[in-house]
């Protein structure tokens, strides 16, 4: 499997070291993010949990769910090196706990895993492999597991593809004079589904109960099960 905006300069090793700090600046509530996200999974995960997450690197979720869950033990994949050597740094002390793995999800070990996790993820996978990246994450998990998911997703009809671009920009504190080439940026290398179309495609996947749990200007994360 290919996704193609992970292999271009934005995952670079300068990007890789600034990731940390602007992520947390251009997603609303990340902090609470991660810890619903730790909530949602303990309610079915068991006490001594393997959790898949798919695109770990930075290490922002994994360091948050493994400070929250001392006896979880974590596989986390991500295409990029630059990213995964960040992610190391930043889960610290819970590295022993943590398996990194370089590639995509036909990389990851067959599990099976007690839950899995991919956030802010999902829109740099294009929509031809939006589906076989979900079925891959579903038939890694012990049935009935959690799933929780959250990137960017927002209406596609103009105007309010474009309104929501705008105001996506603007929440993230981008420089006036380079505004215009962000929303272009992200209007054409970014893989960005509706909310109903990316609660169809995780059902069309396999997963049961889906639910939005999560709505932050232009990111949605939902739950749902294998």
């Amino acid at each position: 499997m290919r996704f193609p905006s992970f292999e271009g300069p934005a995952f670079t090793a300068a990007h890789a070291s600034s990731y940390v700090e602007g992520t947390s600046r251009k997603v609303p509530g990340l902090a609470a993010l991660h810890r619903m996200t730790s909530m949602l999974v303990a309610e079915r995960a068991p006490v001594q949990a393997r959790v898949l997450v798919l695109g770990a690197g930075g290490g922002m979720e994994l360091k948050a769910l493994a400070d929250e869950n001392s006896d979880w033990s974590f596989c986390g994949i991500d295409p990029s090196a630059d990213m995964l050597r960040v992610a190391e740094q930043t889960v610290g002390p819970h590295l022993l706990r943590v398996h990194l793995q370089q590639g995509y999800i036909g990389a990851a070990p067959e599990g099976p895993f007690d839950a899995a996790v991919c956030l802010l993820t999902l829109h740099f996978v294009g929509r031809a492999q939006r589906l076989d990246t979900l079925e891959q994450i579903r038939r890694r998990l012990v049935p009935g597991a959690p799933f929780v998911v959250a990137h960017i997703s927002f209406p596609q009809s103009e105007p309010e593809r474009s309104t929501w671009i705008a105001r996506h920009v603007a929440f993230g504190g981008t420089a006036s004079g380079e505004a215009e080439s962000a929303r272009q940026a992200i209007a054409t290398k970014l893989s960005v589904l509706s909310p109903e179309e990316d609660e169809a495609v995780l059902r069309k996947a396999g997963f049961s109960d889906v639910r939005l749990f999560y709505a932050a200007m232009t990111f949605r994360g939902w739950v749902g099960y294998a």
